[in-house]
């Protein structure tokens, strides 16, 4: 008999995060050897999540209501079309994005990372890719011996893409223009989540990524504006 070492959901620091859901840490340590049972998706979920999760936002879980309703929006949706035999498991593959609105240090990354830690634990399946707008444009510059494309459909493919701190740079150029037309209306037109952040307020958007760009958005996401002080200033203190 195939051996399956026990999981440690203290390693993934989830006994919070499984508390504050009423999940039995128990239900994780099934060694069931289905491997698509929902225990063992969610292990595998999990350790997934974790190579994309950076340290500060190991721990992270969501206390926004809206965010944890769109998380349970993709869940539902998820196991509807597994009820309906469109995917032998429970998979995100189409659903709502999400954007997320703020002045800097009001905690959108923070929700943004601990949406996916909360997705994770659900036995519900995804492929994330993470990333900053920053590093993503710095990644796709055409350079020598980097296929920029095959780079470009990692984020444009994955189930649930992170994009943080959308609008960021000072000046639009053309390069960041076009890349953020090709990525987000790839997303559009096949419906995957997709889950921004920006310090943008709802007025500055159009300005910053373009009229063909934010008319997209509006349709796509739920816009959610998170306020309060700096959260990193405060922590400082």
């Amino acid at each position: 008999m195939q051996w399956i070492p026990p999981f440690d959901p203290k390693r993934y620091h989830l006994e919070q995060l499984l508390a504050a859901r009423g999940v039995d840490p128990d239900w994780l340590a099934d060694n069931s050897l289905d491997t698509y049972s929902p225990p063992n998706v969610a292990r595998y979920s999990i350790t997934k999540a974790a190579e994309v999760i950076p340290f500060r936002y190991q721990t992270a879980i969501v206390d926004q209501p809206d965010v944890l309703n769109w998380c349970k929006e993709l869940v539902d949706q998820a196991l509807a079309a597994q009820k309906a035999g469109r995917s032998a498991i429970a998979t995100v593959r189409r659903g709502r994005s999400l954007l997320l609105l703020g002045l800097t240090g009001t905690g959108k990354t923070h929700q943004a990372y601990a949406s996916i830690r909360e997705l994770a634990i659900t036995g519900v399946a995804a492929t994330w890719a993470t990333t900053t707008a920053a590093d993503m444009y710095a990644a796709l510059r055409p350079r020598h011996g980097i296929d920029s494309e095959a780079e470009f459909r990692r984020y444009r493919d994955a189930s649930i893409l992170l994009v943080d701190d959308l609008g960021a740079e000072r000046k639009p150029t053309e390069f960041t223009e076009e890349i953020n037309f090709r990525l987000i209306n790839w997303r559009y037109e096949h419906q995957l989540p997709t889950l921004i952040t920006s310090n943008l307020l709802p007025k500055e958007i159009a300005a910053r990524l373009g009229d063909r760009v934010t008319s997209r958005l509006i349709e796509m996401c739920q816009r959610i504006v998170i306020e309060g002080p700096d959260r990193r200033r405060g922590e400082a203190a």
